[in-house]
């Protein structure tokens, strides 16, 4: 079996990786991957790609199209990744997350691959009052990068059929110790700030609902994915994270505080409401998919990320402002002149 993952240098290739090496241990892995946050390892000598049997140096929108030669299956998870990067690049975020995975969709179908895994999301539900989000409920996208989702996932079914089967994971909100950390994630930034300055800081009120899922659980969904039911239908679209996993911001910070006593809390009662708030329903997933449920908790979730960051002697009060945070790396790449307006590679680069 030929497994191509691009995006595979950011925050959930490195498990995803992991996962499929264990799996699939006579698997030809290939990675697809622009780079940006290639430094971003901890430790800082950890090298995750090693676990690969080739990597391509690429931007997706001029995806190496000799990468896709005899590949069986695509996990696509490269992606402008969260809100502040995506509202700062829209037309960029467009770019890559929507056209440019449509784009390959059309290549890789052309190439015979037979399965093409997105790394889609429940941030498509964005202001969702009411029961849990099923799969078949209105989508209500608030954000470039919701759009770039609904956008993607809509087009993505047009090429579904005739040998090539479309999976789309829309998963929770992603949390947890990666091999390239990220700590512009919720529940990520509130272990950061509890252990650095024994304080989180709750930019909202509090109140805003968030499916959580761990990064290593996210890997496994993949693994299914691969491999999963043909009679699912040639396009299919699932919830990826678990009932227990929806949690309100504040509840997420009181469960931190609660690991790492001596922490206060501090919530902005006079901030602006977030739109974005959505419980979502997995009974699907764990219908479909009952050997490949979560199996982290977020209490599991909070002591790996804490023993993960006392590991490594974290105590950066000023973190928001590290590379660990993927639009202050972005900008660095910028300031720099490595990257250009477009998120490119500077040609003398």
């Amino acid at each position: 079996m030929k497994i191509l993952i691009t995006g595979n240098m950011g925050y959930v290739g490195p498990s995803v990786t992991k996962q499929l090496r264990s799996t699939y241990p006579r698997a030809h892995l290939i990675g697809v991957d622009a780079g940006y946050f290639a430094g971003c390892s901890i430790p800082q000598d950890t090298v995750p790609e090693l676990r690969l049997d080739q990597q391509y140096f690429a931007d997706v929108r001029q995806f190496p199209e000799a990468a896709l030669e005899g590949v069986d299956a695509i996990i696509h998870l490269a992606a402008i990744s969260n809100d502040p990067m995506g509202n700062l690049y829209e037309s960029v975020t467009m770019d890559i997350n929507h056209r440019a995975s449509v784009d390959l969709a059309i290549k890789a179908k052309k190439s015979g691959v037979k399965a093409f895994i997105f790394a889609s999301s429940c941030s498509m539900y964005g202001s969702a009052e009411g029961s849990a989000k099923t799969e078949n409920d209105t989508l209500n996208p608030l954000t470039a990068y919701a759009r770039s989702k609904v956008f993607t996932e809509r087009d993505l079914r047009q090429q579904a059929g005739d040998g090539f089967m479309v999976t789309c994971l829309r998963f929770s909100t992603a949390c947890g110790l990666s091999e390239r950390l990220r700590l512009d994630l919720v529940l990520n930034d509130f272990v950061a700030g509890a252990i650095s300055s024994k304080q989180i800081s709750i930019l909202s009120d509090g109140t805003p609902w968030r499916p959580l899922i761990n990064v290593k659980d996210m890997a496994r969904a993949f693994e299914w994915a691969v491999s999963r039911n043909p009679s699912l239908g040639d396009f299919f679209a699932v919830n990826i994270g678990c009932e227990q996993g929806n949690y309100q911001v504040r509840q997420l910070a009181e469960a931190v505080a609660r690991v790492l006593p001596g922490v206060t809390v501090q919530v902005n009662e006079n901030a602006q409401p977030d739109k974005r708030s959505y419980r979502v329903n997995f009974d699907l997933f764990r219908q479909v998919a009952p050997n490949h449920q979560p199996m982290y908790d977020l209490e599991a979730s909070i002591r790996e990320l804490k023993e993960g960051l006392l590991a490594m002697n974290f105590k950066d009060e000023n973190f928001r402002s590290s590379p660990f945070m993927r639009l202050v790396q972005l900008n660095h790449l910028r300031e720099k002149g490595f990257l250009d307006a477009t998120l490119r590679w500077s040609p003398q680069i």
